[in-house]
């Protein structure tokens, strides 16, 4: 088994060019930059206690407080002992907090892409979670201000810092792999009632709720696709008509991809996987967390042999990468990698994969 080190992830991250932050510092001779003021609003989203927890333990940030205005929710987040100690905040003091820099929103899905917009228009760079919402103008709207503005929006697609998915990248750019061909994937889990009942609000079903995070990784090896087939499913014994069972079929000049997204699978979580196949070799990741994953390769590349091999992969936190990384743009010392133009491929291609309208 080949090990791929937390060094070097901290070292190679591929896909958003994720460089060593705290282990170059500690090198450095330079003085620690202070840390980034960063505020959240919302508890709602199923990311947003991860995401607190992520920002709190990090060198780099420095949480001001929390914005939940639904006061059931706020009840049940004050015994968490995720916000415990936070200043709880309106929307309105955090957006005013002195030398505030960001925020990441983590609210319900509906009200995600509104609260990014007024972030955006308080000058605010944002990570904002997944979905980009229901409506693509409105999407597109929030990203046109963040350009204009010089600010950066995060998405909050969970797989952009998986290390299996920085060694995919680093492997597709090296040309180890060849041409893609084929790339077969599944996000699915077994949703209980009452958190279906909540998802009934969005049109979309399973495919709008977890598929865009495949969807996005998919984007950022092949691009845009050129169609996109949808097929919507309702197999549940509850009859209430939502699309369980998802599968989209996204066709590229010379490539063909499935997403298979079911809310109905029993250890759905567990049979996960994004299976890239190019004319040199294939990547198999499963399952996608904690990261998994079989190489193949019609020639020796580097440390990897001819065959099938597995790959170890670090432990590393869920959002890690995500907030290494952010620091580093606001700070200026790198790009952004996820362009508006990646985030608006992604959406539209999520939202034609759940059978939404883009209008």
């Amino acid at each position: 088994m080949h090990p791929f080190t937390r060094r070097t992830f901290l070292r190679d991250t591929a896909l958003a060019s994720l460089a060593t932050v705290t282990i170059g510092r500690a090198q450095d001779a330079k003085p620690k930059a202070p840390r980034i003021r960063i505020g959240q609003i919302g508890t709602a989203h199923g990311h947003a206690a991860g995401i607190m927890d992520t920002m709190r333990a990090s060198e780099e940030f420095e949480v001001v407080g929390i914005v939940e205005p639904d006061p059931e929710r706020r009840a049940r987040a004050e015994k968490s002992k995720t916000y415990a100690g936070l200043p709880w905040l309106t929307e309105e003091q955090l957006l005013n907090a002195p030398g505030l820099q960001a925020v990441a929103v983590e609210t319900a899905v509906k009200d995600l892409v509104p609260t990014g917009a007024r972030c955006i228009a308080a000058g605010q760079h944002l990570h904002l979670d997944k979905p980009g919402g229901e409506s693509l103008p409105a999407f597109q709207a929030l990203l046109d201000a963040a350009t204009r503005r010089r600010l950066t929006v995060q998405m909050g697609y969970v797989f952009r810092y998986n290390p299996a998915f920085v060694l995919l990248g680093q492997l597709l750019r090296d040309g180890a792999l060849g041409e893609v061909f084929s790339i077969d994937t599944a996000m699915s889990k077994l949703l209980d009632a009452a958190s279906r009942k909540e998802a009934l609000a969005y049109r979309g079903g399973s495919m709008f709720e977890l598929g865009g995070h495949i969807i996005d990784a998919v984007v950022t090896v092949l691009g845009r696709p050129e169609k996109v087939t949808p097929h919507r499913r309702s197999v549940s014994a509850l009859g209430d008509g939502w699309s369980d069972n998802d599968l989209a079929v996204l066709d590229y000049p010379r490539a063909t991809v499935t997403v298979r997204s079911a809310m109905v699978e029993v250890e759905g979580g567990a049979r996960r996987q994004f299976v890239l196949c190019g004319t040199k070799g294939t990547f198999d990741i499963r399952p996608l967390e904690p990261a998994a994953a079989r190489l193949a390769l019609d020639a020796p590349h580097g440390e990897y042999k001819r065959g099938y091999q597995d790959v170890k992969f670090p432990k590393v936190g869920r959002y890690d990468g995500d907030f290494i990384d952010l620091a580093r743009v606001i700070r200026g010392e790198k790009a952004f990698a996820f362009t508006p133009a990646h985030d608006l491929a992604v959406q539209e291609t999520l939202m034609l994969a759940s059978g939404l309208p883009l209008g």
